[in-house]
């Protein structure tokens, strides 16, 4: 298996993180990645730095208006008065029922404090000097690894950080700021005309939900904590199943809290035998770790002992299969649980 990784990653170092009320330390850090990469060293795979693809492959799912504020917020963040550390937004836009009433026309906003309220939607993306050039890093190691899939590979890992699914086509949300999974499944399309994206990260990909909500060509499935009281809140609820030609290509499979090793296991294998229904050629793994106990934003009582299982069941659909990483904030978890998924993955998927 080769392994994606650029070290350009590591230069996105938020220092702020909002929850409860309170502004407390950067959960989603470079240390998160050098854990990730050391606990996999010994697994004996082939680690290759991401070649750079542009920006093509990445405005074929997010929006130009957007990217380019990614790339230049920073500086614009700059020349406020009294510009804080880090770009956070202080004002939203309202997108209810009647937000015609409100101007939501982005090129009348030309200044940070209007342009970051649009184009992030919460208060854990914080952005400093370094976070487009990782983000931008990010998205292409992913776009690797579904470049290895489209020369022949059966299998590839991109580990991939600052993570993706909570990205939006236009907007930044939940440590995300492009969505990797998505970029890597347009890509993936050029070649395979069912791709499906399967997602066992505690939280739900709200944003590759919305990328392809409305298409029947990408398949979206996706297993997490039940968001009546846990984040994205807004979205990933069991009666969202897409939207015209994306009727019934969209799946979630919301967990309890409390849920345990039998009920993930249980979620997955759902989730898998969707895929199959599905007829996916090509296959998206948004592989999150914080389903685990041990981890500060879980609610769910899943165990080490459920990784390499969940490992099994994926690599038994036998697809050409993108493993991104996207969640995972207890070093100790993450540490057991991708090694251990990984090694099982491949003693099934060869």
């Amino acid at each position: 298996m080769k392994l994606f990784f650029s070290p350009t990653q590591l230069l996105h170092r938020p220092q702020q993180y909002f929850r409860f009320g309170r502004i407390g330390t950067a959960l989603e850090n470079p240390d998160r990645m050098e854990t990730l990469a050391a606990s996999l060293a010994g697994l004996g795979l082939m680690r290759h730095e991401p070649a750079d693809h542009g920006l093509d492959p990445i405005l074929a799912v997010h929006d130009a208006a957007y990217v380019r504020f990614l790339q230049e917020i920073w500086g614009l963040w700059q020349t406020l008065p009294d510009a804080g550390p880090e770009v956070l937004p202080n004002i939203h836009p309202y997108r209810g029922a009647g937000s015609d009433l409100i101007r939501q026309d982005r090129s009348r906003n030309t200044g940070p404090i209007g342009l970051t309220g649009y184009h992030v939607g919460d208060m854990s993306c914080a952005m400093g000097s370094g976070t487009w050039a990782a983000a931008h890093a990010s998205a292409q190691t992913a776009i690797a690894g579904a470049d290895a899939l489209l020369a022949g590979e059966r299998h590839a890992l991109a580990l991939c950080r600052p993570p993706g699914h909570h990205c939006y086509r236009d907007r930044a949300n939940g440590f995300c700021f492009l969505n990797n999974a998505a970029i890597a499944a347009e890509h993936l399309r050029s070649r395979f005309g069912k791709v499906a994206i399967l997602d066992f990260d505690t939280h739900h990909g709200d944003g590759t939900q919305a990328i392809f909500y409305a298409r029947g060509d990408v398949l979206v499935a996706s297993c997490h904590t039940d968001p009546a009281d846990y984040y994205p809140f807004f979205a990933g609820f069991a009666d969202e199943r897409g939207h015209g030609a994306g009727e019934g290509a969209n799946l979630n499979l919301p967990l309890r809290p409390g849920a345990d090793d039998d009920d993930y296991l249980s979620a997955v294998r759902g989730l898998a035998a969707a895929v199959t229904a599905f007829g996916a050629e090509a296959l998206v793994v948004s592989a999150g770790w914080d389903a685990h106990r041990d981890d500060p934003l879980s609610k769910l009582a899943v165990t080490g002992n459920a990784f390499p299982r969940l490992g099994e069941i994926i690599a038994g659909l036998g697809l050409p299969t993108l493993i991104v990483q996207e969640g995972g904030y207890s070093l100790a978890a993450i540490a057991e649980a991708a090694p251990s998924f990984i090694t099982a993955f491949l003693a099934v998927h060869r």
